[in-house]
């Protein structure tokens, strides 16, 4: 791969540490203990929090016409996420091993957080867990593809790809089949040190 390629991926690697040491320090201000991925909010947080809630009823005599009526919809969705999740996990424990993959920690992606918040109602923390749910779910799944994607087609496209996942920057460039039979292998084995489930 172009070497300058490879520094500013790098740059942008060390970028996102910074970032999520930012969100760390944020996360600190909260007065909100974290432990065992669970936060526990101080009281007087809580308290303070509590006060921004909008009750139940409240909340749904005041929700809009559509909103209401695509609310099925949207909920229906769910049962095609239980179904892929449930496809894509049982996928990777079966083939992973077999490729000599690490598999990808599910819990790593799904984050249930939310129904520590004291201005949310019971509505508001069903709606928040399904989207943690859903957009953790194709977090997990974009790894779990972009793992098999590097083992068994590690070639970039012809053409810019927006929101690449983070394996595609070292793949071999379009039309470099000297490169590819060169780092196939290498790519591979790469595979093997990844965190995942095991450690």
């Amino acid at each position: 791969m172009n070497p300058r390629i490879n520094e500013l991926v790098e740059r942008i690697r060390r970028l996102e540490d910074e970032i999520e040491q930012e969100l760390q320090r944020r996360r600190e201000e909260l007065n909100a203990d974290f432990e065992h991925r669970r936060i526990r909010f101080e009281q007087d947080v809580l308290e303070q929090q509590r006060r921004f809630r909008t009750g139940l009823l409240k909340y749904i005599l005041g929700a809009r016409l559509r909103h209401i009526i695509t609310a099925p919809i949207i909920y229906a969705v769910f049962f095609p996420l239980l179904l892929t999740d449930i496809a894509v996990t049982l996928y990777q424990s079966i083939c992973f091993p077999l490729y000599g993959i690490a598999r990808v920690r599910r819990r790593d992606y799904l984050v249930f957080d939310r129904n520590h918040l004291g201005y949310l109602n019971l509505i508001e923390k069903i709606n928040c867990a399904y989207c943690s749910y859903g957009n953790g779910l194709a977090a997990y799944i974009r790894e779990v593809l972009g793992r098999t994607e590097q083992f068994w087609c590690p070639i970039k496209h012809s053409r810019r790809v927006l929101q690449a996942h983070p394996y595609y920057g070292r793949f071999v460039d379009f039309g470099d089949g000297e490169g590819y039979r060169r780092e196939l292998k290498a790519l591979r084995e790469e595979l093997a040190g990844l965190g995942g489930e095991g450690e």
